[in-house]
C-alpha cells in the first residue's frame, strides 16, 4: 500500500473501515491525476478495461452496496443486457464528473455507516447463485466487502497506468502530494 492509513480513536471500528475504504479509494483516483481524457479512456492492455471505466465500474459498485444495506432501490441498477456498461464511459459521461459522482456516493456511505446503530446490524442479499440462500451480511461485512472491492480495482488501476505512461503507484502518490 503505498499510503498510510491514520490510526482511528481507540475502538472507533467504523472509522478505521472508512478510512480504510478511502484509501484504496485515492489509489483509482490518482490513477488518472495528469492524464488526459483520451488516455482515462483508452484501454492500454490487451483486456477491455479503461482507467474512467473502472472508476465508475467501482462507484456504481459502492453505489449498489449502499442500496441493499439502506434497502433502497438503486437507481443505478444493472442487468445482465447493460451490465457492460457499468465498466465503460457512455455518451457524454467523463472521468471528471464519474469522479463528483463516486465522491456523492463516498459521502452517503460515510454517513449512513456513521449513523447506523450497529455494525452488526444486517441486510439481506440479494436472490443469486452466488449468494447463499435468504443470506445476511452486517454493515462491518459491507465495509470489509468495500475494501476488498475497492483494492481489487485499484490494483487493476495501477496496471493501467503504468501501461500508459509508466506512472507507478508510488510516483502517483508523490504527484498527488506535489
Amino acid at each position: 500500500m503505498p499510503t498510510h492509513v491514520p490510526a482511528e480513536a481507540h475502538g472507533d471500528e467504523r472509522g478505521a473501515l472508512l478510512n480504510f475504504v478511502e484509501a484504496q479509494r485515492g489509489g483509482l483516483r490518482r490513477a488518472v491525476l495528469g492524464l488526459t481524457e483520451e488516455q482515462a479512456t483508452s484501454r492500454p492492455s490487451a483486456g477491455e478495461l479503461s482507467l474512467g471505466g473502472l472508476i465508475k465500474h467501482v462507484a456504481e459498485t459502492e453505489l449498489n452496496w449502499l442500496r441493499m444495506a439502506q434497502q433502497r432501490p438503486n437507481e443505478k441498477q444493472r442487468d445482465q443486457s447493460n451490465w457492460h456498461e457499468s465498466f465503460q464511459l457512455m455518451g457524454d459521461e467523463t472521468t471528471a464528473g464519474t469522479l463528483a459522482f463516486w465522491d456523492e456516493v463516498a459521502a452517503e456511505t460515510e454517513e449512513f455507516i456513521r449513523k447506523v446503530p450497529s455494525l452488526d446490524d444486517t441486510f439481506p442479499l440479494p436472490p443469486a447463485p452466488w449468494f447463499p440462500k435468504d443470506g445476511q451480511v452486517s454493515m462491518r461485512w459491507l465495509m470489509m466487502h468495500l475494501v476488498e472491492e475497492t483494492a481489487r480495482h485499484a490494483g487493476h488501476a495501477d496496471i493501467i497506468r503504468e501501461s500508459i505512461d509508466g506512472k507507478t503507484a508510488f510516483e502517483l502518490v508523490d504527484l498527488a502530494n506535489g
